[in-house]
């Protein structure tokens, strides 16, 4: 059994990347996986000051929402990020909190496995893949970790606009597989 955190990055409620999460949760819990879902909806996660503070504490000065995630990613064995593509890139509340978990850098982190789900307007396959880099880049900085797979949902604009796109059937089985 993995601990699995699943963290969706959308401001909207029922979005669909927040759809992909929740197919992802299911399949994770369907499993015999531990699977929490955090919605970055609602939460208070403040900009990184850059103060590098937390590489030698291991924990942010700032007392926010984003300090209590961190502390759930520094013990879970998978993470997954769930996030809409605004302007070709992942959202802006995604960004904020890669740059806030820095606390994990130089910890004993568990997850080894980094997942990516993501929906857009737009259609294209290479839509998705700033958001991709940007998350790349985020693993990179963490030697024992990798990105163990993506889910790109396009097409879709309104909140649970398609409740048979077969993005959310691939986001359930890589959940069940995770």
């Amino acid at each position: 059994m993995k601990k699995i955190l699943i963290i969706s990055a959308s401001p909207r409620m029922n979005s669909n990347s927040e759809a992909l999460a929740k197919a992802f949760a299911r399949g994770a819990q369907e499993a015999g996986h531990e699977a929490e879902l955090i919605s970055l909806r609602g939460k208070t996660v403040n900009f990184c000051r850059g103060c590098f503070v937390c590489q030698e504490k291991q924990r942010c000065v700032i007392r926010d929402d984003a300090d209590t995630i961190c502390q759930k990613a520094l013990e879970a064995d998978v993470l997954v990020f769930a996030t809409p593509i605004y302007y070709y890139e992942m959202s802006g509340q995604l960004k904020t909190l890669l740059d806030r978990l820095n606390p994990l850098f130089p910890s004993d982190y568990a997850f080894r496995d980094v997942y990516l789900l993501t929906a857009a307007a737009e259609d294209e396959e290479t839509v998705p893949q700033r958001a991709v880099s940007g998350v790349e880049g985020w693993i990179e900085c963490f030697e024992r970790a990798k990105l163990a797979g993506t889910v790109f949902m396009g097409g879709v604009t309104a909140a649970g606009e398609n409740p048979a796109h077969p993005a959310l059937n691939l986001a359930y089985r890589m959940g069940a597989e995770a």
